[in-house]
């Protein structure tokens, strides 16, 4: 929850020349803002990928504060986040909830950045790897091959957001690593073509450790993103 329109248009114009250096590098970016900053960083870089941070799985409806598919596809959105944390934390998402929203997003060609992550208490307790696991094949559950290719499934720990506390490299990898492994016992070979990310506390000074690893494919970075300086800072240390 940050930015107001005003200041979302001056990162959007910013961003252009943000989105160059990043294809200099190969490498793409994306923003995701609050609903109302949507059109207004749609208009100021039309040409940069730019992610709802929620959906609702109906069309339309009774359903008070919420957003769809149609209104996003119209202003010509076509990606959003799912599962976040903090949904997640603060606002009851399941994976179930999630899977609704998932398969809601296939029907209409909208592709998905899906969060899973473990909690401190879990982390704790050993039972990481469970948590990932049901968050996976419950959210995935029913989608086609075809689709999940194309899905990008994000990795964070949320003992490690906004806390100060960083998952290793090492744990980033082994745990990335997993995530490939459940997609391709679920849909096979098309587990090489999804991206993993890992987000925690992702900073310039940290990204590029995170990215050297095998199975981390790019970043879900929260707070080092709102600055534009910061978010060249990213591009340039990976």
């Amino acid at each position: 929850m940050n930015k107001t329109i005003a200041e979302s248009k001056v990162f959007g114009k910013e961003s252009v020349e943000l989105e160059k250096f990043a294809k200099s590098k190969n490498v793409d970016i994306g923003i995701a803002p609050v609903y109302l900053s949507l059109a207004a960083l749609k208009e100021a870089n039309p040409s940069l990928t730019v992610a709802s941070q929620n959906l609702h799985y109906e069309d339309h409806g009774a359903f008070t504060g919420e957003i769809s598919i149609p209104m996003l596809l119209e202003l010509g959105v076509k990606w959003a986040i799912i599962g976040h944390s903090e949904r997640r934390t603060y606002y009851a998402e399941t994976n179930e909830s999630c899977n609704k929203k998932l398969l809601a997003m296939e029907a209409n060609k909208m592709i998905p950045i899906y969060c899973v992550g473990e909690t401190l208490a879990e982390f704790e307790k050993g039972v990481t790897k469970k948590v990932i696991e049901e968050q996976v094949l419950v959210g995935l559950k029913g989608l086609s091959k075809d689709y999940v290719k194309n899905i990008v499934i994000a990795y964070e720990p949320v003992w490690s957001i906004g806390t100060g506390k960083n998952a290793s490299k090492e744990i980033a990898q082994d745990i990335c690593s997993f995530i490939r492994e459940l997609v391709r016992k679920e849909f096979g070979s098309v587990a090489d073509e999804v991206r993993i990310l890992y987000g925690g506390s992702v900073k310039p000074e940290n990204v590029h450790d995170y990215l050297t690893q095998k199975d981390v494919d790019g970043a879900l970075v929260g707070g080092a993103s709102l600055k534009v300086e910061s978010f060249r800072q990213l591009i340039e240390n990976i």
